[in-house]
């Protein structure tokens, strides 16, 4: 496999053999697995976050992106929900390639998680993206574990079946790259993230390559579907860094700026901007030093090291030459902005006068979030500023409906398949391919683990799925064994606990008082003691009828569960976790511990002779 070739032949346009199969049953959407392409999500689909798409075909698969999903507020104690690996687990040794379109965790984060099931020897991403992935698999010690290949417009990874090609695109991080992959049964683009930006700051869109790829037939187009809602075309970068240079330039006292740690060139328009005011800047947030230390070292972000300051400095320079960049722009609470806010941060208290620059926009489901934060700030005496549409502080990275519109014209596929996106954003995507001339009945609306077949330059819906459940990471545990874990939480935070405790004496089978139940934030207990006691005659009757035979400490903590559920629920509507608590007595403990001794003395005289 090579990552990088320069034959002219091989451009990522070059004309495809295509195998002659027999004609496909439409009605029966079968799969044959031998000689069709298949298409799937493991992630991305009805969700913006956990991204990955896979190409099979026979015995190969490349994969496309590996990212995560952040939690919403409903998910207790969980920090990431990734893909269920389950079934690239059981076919790894088809994997050839896992290929990056660019650095951001929606993309990159479930990385680390999937290198600790699979086993694989290389990624492919872009100089960013790569630089960004190093510095992940070295906090998770997996630095070893795999090789980074670094790959640019002009790459090129071949297989036995398929050729894969790339194209520049501009999105709010350097290096973003599109991808086309030539199959045995047509051709493949997955645009990534992308938006167009006539005046961007870095690289430019490749608009050639596009139109030639359109110009040589697409057979299928994932299109990134995030903006799919939002009419227009985006604002350019190098506007936003006009605005956010004059509100520096007028703002008579200290400056605190919050925005994405990942938008690497909108730090650097905040970074030069400041230092054009004659400001030293102060970067505060893990992420965001992270990031900006890579970003000094690819040479993105270029200001002198002397126009950098610690928290220890803050108090040697007067206010008006202080600007502070900082992570929080989403009202995370533990964000370095929530803890100013919250005057828990360790260099920084807001002085009255401090103005607060939002250069971001909440991400839906973070708005309370944010509008805490910022009523936090205003209540110690900062003046905060969000961005408008009077003021341009930020612009998306997605393409918005004209944009998408471009996409589609300068592709011209044949069959259309919205991704990167919650459901409606799909469906908006989708009338927006058939406004473009793409039929209605080519437009593939699928979920996570939907099939799309293609065979022939045709594509269809398969009736087979694949596994794709969510994993909830508590910690670093990828296992699944966290997603049970949290289905508890869940479950106690909505019905509580019911604790039955239950006297037995095993030497006779027999229980020797009625069941004892105790609950903690099932019902009030107080109002509700006839239920308990009803219930605890419930668990009577049926352990009576269960001790009537021989049983164990397992049978009888089912019978517990499956007597007492059903009747709980049918008086509550609730289904509380029941907890068996069985006490065996004395005597009949001591008599186990004793059959126990005698056993192993037996075994230690049969091994003897």
């Amino acid at each position: 496999m090579k990552s990088k070739e320069t034959n002219p032949e091989n451009r990522p346009g070059r004309p495809v053999r295509y195998t002659q199969v027999k004609e496909p049953d439409y009605n029966q959407n079968s799969i044959n697995h031998q000689t069709d392409t298949l298409v799937y999500a493991m992630g991305g689909l009805g969700e913006i976050g956990k991204n990955m798409y896979c190409f099979e075909h026979n015995d190969e698969i490349i994969i496309v992106d590996c990212g995560v999903l952040f939690p919403e507020d409903d998910l207790l104690g969980v920090d990431y929900v990734i893909p269920d690996f389950t079934y690239l687990v059981k076919n790894q040794q088809k994997i050839k390639a896992l290929i990056i379109t660019h650095g951001h965790e929606d993309h990159i984060g479930g990385i680390p998680f999937f290198l600790q099931q699979i086993h694989l020897k290389q990624i492919y991403a872009g100089g960013f993206a790569k630089a960004l992935i190093e510095k992940k698999l070295e906090e998770h010690r997996l630095s070893r574990s795999c090789k980074i290949v670094e790959i640019n417009s002009d790459s090129r990874i071949h297989t036995k079946y398929f050729d894969v090609g790339f194209y520049n695109t501009v999105h709010s991080i350097p290096d973003a790259l599109g991808v086309l992959i030539n199959t045995p049964n047509g051709r493949i683009v997955e645009t990534g993230d992308y938006k167009f930006d006539m005046t961007p700051i870095g690289t430019e869109s490749d608009f050639q390559k596009m139109a030639y790829i359109g110009q040589i037939g697409v057979t299928l187009l994932m299109d990134d579907s995030t903006n799919s809602g939002v009419q227009g075309s985006s604002i350019s970068e190098k506007k936003v860094a006009a605005t956010i240079l004059e509100q520096i330039r007028k703002t008579p006292g200290r400056l605190i700026v919050s925005t994405f740690a990942s938008n690497v060139l909108r730090l650097n328009q905040i970074l030069e901007a400041a230092v054009a005011c004659n400001r030293k800047v102060a970067v505060f947030g893990r992420s965001m030093e992270n990031v900006c230390e890579i970003g000094k070292k690819l040479g993105v972000i270029k200001i002198p090291d002397s126009s950098f300051i610690s928290g220890n400095e803050l108090n040697t320079l007067p206010a008006n030459r202080i600007c502070i960049v900082c992570t929080g722009s989403q009202g995370e609470p533990m964000a370095a902005l929530s803890r100013i806010a919250n005057g828990t941060h360790r260099f920084i208290k807001i002085i009255p006068g401090d103005t607060v620059l939002f250069s971001s926009n909440p991400i839906p489901g973070n708005g309370e979030s944010v509008s805490a934060v910022i009523n936090q700030l205003t209540r110690i005496g900062a003046n905060v500023v969000v961005n408008s549409p009077l003021t341009s502080f930020h612009t998306t990275g997605h393409a918005p409906v004209e944009e998408q519109k471009l996409m589609l014209n300068l592709i011209k596929p044949k069959y259309f398949m919205p991704v990167h996106g919650e459901y409606k954003m799909l469906v908006q995507h989708a009338a927006t391919a058939e406004m473009c001339g793409v039929p209605k009945e080519r437009n593939l609306i699928c979920s996570n683990g939907d099939i799309v077949v293609l065979r022939n330059e045709e594509c269809f819906i398969a009736n087979e799925r694949v596994q794709t459940d969510a994993i909830y990471v508590d910690g670093n545990d990828t296992t699944g064994l966290s997603t049970s874990v949290i289905k508890d939480r869940q479950i106690l935070a909505d019905s509580g606990l019911v604790a039955v405790i239950v006297t037995i004496d095993s030497r006779y089978n027999k229980i020797l008082c009625r069941p004892s139940i105790v609950s903690r934030g099932f019902v009030y207990i107080k109002e509700n003691q006839t239920l308990l006691k009803e219930a605890e005659l419930v668990v009577y009757d049926a352990l009576k009828k269960k001790m009537q035979q021989r049983t164990t400490f397992g049978d009888l903590k089912n019978c517990i569960r499956s007597s007492l559920e059903p009747f709980l629920f049918q008086r509550t509507n609730r289904n509380p976790i029941v907890i068996p608590v069985i006490l065996n007595q004395k005597a009949a403990i001591a008599q186990i511990q004793a059959r126990a001794t005698g056993k192993k003395s037996s075994s230690k005289v049969a091994a003897a002779k």
